[in-house]
């Protein structure tokens, strides 16, 4: 069985204060490209069940989700073999490793015949804050640690250009530098920005794009390059260090595309994604 993890970007991300729970919280647009990681989960012959991410180092939360479905619905078939191809940047604020672990869901709610979306989604919840946004890959607003999600309509077209960079961003520790930066915001603010955002042409406001920046200096020169190649607004995604570029159209983007790849600059075209519909 096959399924595409697509990337998720932030459209806007505005951050509160620390929780009691050690999370912050957020109100985030977020959005699903067709920039994705490619799974695959088959029977295997092994003792355990095993994930197999070639060139991704550590622990894997697509493994922990394999892990915690079990653990939640009791589901004891055999052992599964789980191959992720990865096209997503790792530690790139696209949510890479959330894309995972939410298509891992789906395979195995497909597979054991086990876990509606409602059960799908308190796993989601308990692997992370970008996980449960992209059980169903689309555009969804949301709040608190970003488990509580609204879905948004199919907005207007527009083209975007993502600038990956060669550089890795732990979002513990841009959190930590937005912390140390003072850039959280207070409970009113928080709501004064929620109530003032228009999910349908939010600005592009990245609370932690600051300190990103602080914490990696080469992010600078991909927002210009952006800025450059014509983009009407170039910004951090997420907690970085990936740069995205909108454009009023995809054409306009996969132009600008062609001449930053000429200019040296590796840049990618991506279309969104429509919401898909729970397994």
């Amino acid at each position: 069985m096959r399924e595409l993890a697509p990337a998720k970007i932030n459209l806007c991300l505005y951050v509160g204060a620390v929780r009691p729970d050690g999370y912050h919280e957020l109100v985030s647009v977020m959005q699903a490209i067709d920039l994705a990681d490619r799974l695959e989960l088959t029977d295997s012959e092994a003792t355990a069940d095993e994930v197999r991410c070639p060139g991704v180092e550590g622990p894997n939360l697509a493994a922990r989700a394999l892990a915690v479905f079990r653990e939640r619905t009791g589901w004891n078939g055999p052992p599964q073999l789980l191959e992720i191809e990865k096209r997503i940047p790792v530690a790139a604020g696209l949510g890479g490793g959330s894309a995972d672990a939410a298509a891992t869901l789906r395979l195995l709610a497909r597979r054991s015949g086990h876990g509606d979306h409602s059960e799908l989604l308190e796993i989601a919840i308990s692997l992370g804050a970008d996980v449960p946004s992209q059980l169903r890959p689309g555009r969804w607003l949301a709040e608190g640690v970003g488990e509580r999600l609204t879905q948004l309509p199919v907005a207007p077209a527009v083209g975007i250009v993502v600038l990956p960079s060669a550089a890795k961003l732990s979002a513990a520790a841009v959190y930590a530098e937005a912390d140390r930066l003072g850039l959280t915001r207070s409970a009113d603010e928080l709501a004064a920005a929620l109530a003032a955002l228009d999910p349908n042409r939010p600005e592009p406001v990245n609370d932690l794009e600051q300190a990103a920046r602080s914490l990696e200096s080469t992010i600078d020169g991909s927002i210009d390059a952006a800025r450059g190649a014509g983009a009407v607004s170039a910004f951090v995604s997420g907690s970085g260090p990936t740069v995205l570029g909108l454009f009023p159209t995809l054409q306009g983007a996969r132009l600008a595309v062609d001449r930053l790849n000429a200019a040296g600059v590796d840049a990618k075209a991506a279309r969104a994604i429509h919401n898909q519909s729970p397994p």
